[in-house]
C-alpha cells in the first residue's frame, strides 16, 4: 500500500514519523519472505495514539512491525501500511536489579547489557532473536527461562482505546507462548526485575546456552525460529523428524535438516510455498500422532 492521503502525509513529520516508501517485508524479516509496503517509522511514542487516529479516520489498514524474527509475510504489494518504533536513546536505563527497557531494543543485546551489570536471569534468551517488545508478545522463552517471570509492568498503546497505557505484573497472563495482551496492542517499554548474579556465572550460563543453540538450530540460515508450539507433553520438533520429514521441501521452503521444527528459506522461497510446507507438515503429525499443531510463527497472509 502507498500512502496518498494529504492530510496524513502533512503530518508526519509533525508527529516525528518518517515514511519509508515502498519498504520491502522480505528485507526485515528473518524469514526473508514478504511483499512491499509504505512503513512508517515512529520516533515518539507520545505521536502513537494521533497517528492511529489519522490512518483509521483515512480508513487506512496497519499492522505494526517489531523485528520480524517470528514472521510469515503474504507476497505481492501489501494491503496495509507498516508501523515500526525507532530505536529509543538510551534503550536500557538500570535502577539496582530493575532495568526500563524499550520495545524496540534488540533481546540479545538487552541480556548482554544487564549481564555485565550483575542482573542475570535471562541466559537462556540471549540467542532468541528480535525486540524486547516482540519477546514479551510471545512470552519468549528457552532452556527454562521465560521472559514474563521478570516483567513487573508494561507500557503500551491500546489500540482500542487508542490511549498509552502503563499495566502492572498483576494485570498480565503470561503463559507458554502466550500472552494476554490484546492482539492490536503495540508494547512501548518495560521494568524488568532481575536476581543480582556475578557476571562471570552469568557468562557462563550464556555460553552453555549458545553452545546448545549452534549444535542445534540452523543459525546461518534464514528461519523465523520454532514454526509450531510443542503440544502438551509433547515436541514437535521431535515428532516430525521422527516421521523423516528433515530436508522435506516444498519450491525453496524447507524443513531444517539440523532442526525438524525450523522451516528455512533455502534460496527464493514465497508464501505460498511455506505455507504448503506448513500445512503438510501438520497433516503429517496429526494423522500419525493426533496431535493438530498450533503456529508459533505469525501469519500475516490475508
Amino acid at each position: 500500500m502507498k500512502l496518498s492521503e494529504p492530510r496524513i502525509l502533512a503530518a508526519l513529520p509533525e508527529l516525528g514519523v518518517e515514511r519509508i516508501g515502498g519498504a520491502s517485508l522480505a528485507e526485515r524479516t528473518s524469514l526473508g519472505i514478504g511483499g512491499a509496503t509504505d512503513l512508517l517509522l515512529i520516533r515518539r511514542h507520545s505521536a502513537l495514539p494521533d497517528l492511529i487516529a489519522l490512518l483509521r479516520g483515512a480508513g487506512v489498514a496497519y499492522k505494526f512491525l517489531g523485528g520480524g524474527t517470528n514472521l510469515l509475510v503474504r507476497d505481492g504489494e501489501l494491503p496495509w501500511v507498516i508501523l515500526q518504533l525507532a530505536r529509543q536513546e538510551p534503550e536500557i536505563r538500570l535502577e539496582g536489579n530493575s532495568a526500563h527497557v524499550g520495545a524496540a531494543a534488540d533481546l540479545g543485546r538487552t541480556v548482554t547489557f544487564c549481564a555485565k551489570h550483575d542482573l542475570g536471569g535471562m541466559e537462556g534468551l540471549i540467542g532468541v532473536p528480535g525486540t524486547v517488545g516482540g519477546a514479551l508478545r510471545m512470552n519468549a522463552g528457552a532452556y527454562g527461562t521465560q521472559i514474563g517471570s521478570y516483567v513487573r509492568q508494561v507500557e503500551l498503546f491500546r489500540a482500542a482505546g487508542v490511549r498509552i497505557e502503563t499495566l502492572r505484573e498483576n494485570e498480565i497472563s503470561f503463559e507458554y507462548r502466550h500472552t494476554s495482551f490484546a492482539p492490536d496492542d503495540i508494547m512501548l517499554a518495560v521494568k524488568l526485575e532481575l536476581p543480582s548474579k556475578p557476571y562471570r556465572e552469568i557468562l557462563q550460563g550464556i555460553r552453555i546456552c549458545n553452545e546448545k543453540r549452534r549444535s542445534s538450530q540452523p543459525l546461518n540460515q534464514k528461519s523465523a525460529g520454532c514454526i509450531f508450539k510443542n503440544p502438551p507433553g509433547g515436541s514437535a520438533g521431535r515428532m516430525i523428524d521422527e516421521l523423516g520429514l528433515k530436508g522435506f521441501s516444498v519450491g525453496d521452503a524447507r524443513v531444517s535438516d539440523r532442526h525438524a521444527n525450523f522451516f528455512v528459506n533455502a534460496g527464493h522461497a514465497t508464501c505460498a510455498d511455506m505455507l504448503s510446507l506448513i500445512a503438510q507438515v501438520r497433516d503429517r503429525v496429526h494423522a500419525t500422532y493426533g496431535f493438530q499443531l498450533e503456529n508459533e510463527v505469525i501469519l500475516w497472509t490475508q
